[in-house]
């Protein structure tokens, strides 16, 4: 493994930028995520005519969990698993399944081992030092590939860690596993027009890819099955996320202060924007690994 991927994706390299925006409070975004706490793009056949946002959630995992390949295997990796909604969706009635996930985020960790499930394991660390002990049917990858390179990287470096994600989870999967991967890249957005006040206040220390440098790093890796690309379907879910930001308003002052709720209204309003206007996308990937 190269110094470079070590580099970007150890504890010592994105793990503060991933504490600093998910470890704010469980509590705060308690009360504008849905009840999941799904902190990623929804999944809608028609976000026009739907407001349901906890519903579109459920949507979302289960197409994740479908598309992998989860649904019929027993043993699924999450990788950047969140406060845990998709483990708990997959072992839900199925006491032979078991789920893995991954986090660098102190809070989410907590918060799933506070929920006592024997079927759900859940690891405070990085993709990059993961060592199962046997392989994965299949393995989910939800809102954490955004994470993975720095703002300085040349694109050449990102693929070279994209790459290696890509590499290790073929030997992480069984033969012909799939891995079901969602990101925001960049679309109409250069590297150089990014939003100040996003890059630094929101998520320091992270960078976007471009849809063609996963594509290259994926090459003789995994062969893409399904390509999506669902930006309106994230710029309707901030946009029902900053209508809840505003209805708890008062709430979120009183018990976090006003700093932090002009920052988070201020972050939605802009990524509302870029999704609608599709200087930023939202993929989503069926991949399927290649013979090693």
């Amino acid at each position: 493994m190269s110094n470079l991927v070590q580099g970007l994706t150890t504890r010592g390299g994105n793990a503060a930028a991933i504490q600093h925006h998910y470890d704010v409070s469980n509590e705060f975004y308690s009360l504008w995520l849905d009840p999941s706490l799904t902190y990623s793009c929804g999944f809608w056949d028609n976000p026009a005519m739907d407001d349901n946002l906890e519903q579109s959630q459920q949507k979302k995992i289960d197409w994740h969990l479908e598309t992998s390949g989860a649904t019929t295997g027993k043993r699924l990796l999450d990788i950047g698993c969140g406060w845990g909604a998709l483990m708990r969706r997959y072992v839900n009635g199925y006491p032979d399944r078991q789920a893995v996930g991954l986090t660098l985020s102190h809070n989410q960790y907590e918060h799933i081992c506070s929920l006592g499930l024997d079927n759900i394991k859940v690891y405070e660390e990085s993709w990059i030092v993961h060592q199962p002990m046997t392989t994965y049917d299949a393995i989910v990858s939800i809102g954490a590939f955004e994470h993975f390179a720095k703002p300085e990287t040349t694109s050449e470096e990102k693929i070279s860690v994209y790459r290696e994600f890509f590499r290790q989870c073929q030997q992480w999967l069984k033969p012909k596993g799939k891995l079901s991967l969602q990101t925001i890249t960049y679309g109409s957005l250069s590297a150089e027009d990014k939003n100040w006040f996003t890059q630094n206040e929101i998520f320091p220390d992270s960078e976007l890819p471009r849809p063609g440098e996963i594509l290259i790093a994926a090459d003789r890796l995994f062969e893409i099955k399904t390509y999506r690309n669902d930006r309106l379907q994230y710029g309707k879910t901030c946009d029902l996320w900053l209508n809840n930001l505003r209805r708890q308003k008062s709430l979120i002052i009183e018990g976090f202060g006003e700093k932090i709720y002009r920052k988070y209204e201020q972050y939605l309003k802009l990524v509302v924007a870029g999704f609608y206007f599709g200087q930023i996308l939202l993929l989503r990937l069926e991949m399927q690994s290649l013979a090693k």
